[in-house]
């Protein structure tokens, strides 16, 4: 199953408030990204607290570009976040995040754009999904880099079956280059809140990956 998947990278939660409810209508999954100024220079909103005026209703996953995200799973699972993506950059112990994020939910593996498929140390088997940076992690609206994709394309000839996610500068042209490449899971940000209808922008993107 192919999904497009809005994602939200915001500093306040006025702004992340307003992009939910732009999306809360047709989006089945709300991808949310934290930054906690360590692992990127930046930082984002990062109190779970108030998405639980929205999580009994949407499926929430939280994409962790944080220094040893397992610290973030429990608080957010409370908030009721069901998928934990923890980038490994700065992940001290791969099989100790999986198994605390599988007591909690859904749990997958996020690579930054230069960081090597070789880096991950767990089974593909026991991971939901595997997540690929296709710009530098932490960046929104950044330029798309199609030569990340060649992780995908290893990724599926090792593992046929496993569910890839790509983030970064996903719009109309590049969603075909990453499916091509064997993505199934596409998060897209500027791409739909940037433009005045994110509704019809989404149902474009959904439209392009069913072909």
């Amino acid at each position: 199953m192919l999904e497009v998947i809005p994602g939200i990278l915001e500093k306040d939660w006025n702004e992340i408030e307003r992009k939910i409810e732009l999306v809360k209508s047709f989006a089945k999954v709300i991808h949310i990204d934290i930054i906690d100024g360590k692992f990127a220079p930046n930082t984002t909103f990062l109190d779970p607290a108030p998405f639980t005026k929205y999580t009994k209703d949407i499926f929430f996953e939280l994409h962790m570009m944080v220094e040893d995200p397992i610290k973030y799973l429990k608080p957010f699972a409370v908030a009721g976040f069901k998928r934990f993506l923890g980038q490994i950059e700065k992940m001290p112990d791969q099989a100790e995040f999986v198994a605390q994020g599988e007591l909690l939910g859904k749990v997958g593996l996020a690579l930054d754009g230069p960081t090597d498929l070789s880096a991950i140390k767990i089974p593909y088997g026991d991971l939901d999904c595997v997540l690929v940076m296709t710009i530098k992690a932490g960046e929104s609206g950044k330029t798309f880099k199609p030569e990340y994709l060649k992780k995908v394309e290893m990724l599926k000839q090792v593992q046929h079956d496993i569910k890839i996610e790509i983030d970064g500068g996903v719009n109309d042209q590049t969603i075909v280059i990453a499916k091509n490449a064997g993505a199934t899971r596409f998060v897209a940000n500027s791409f739909l809140f940037n433009s005045e209808d994110p509704q019809e922008q989404y149902n474009l993107l959904k439209t392009i990956v069913e072909k």
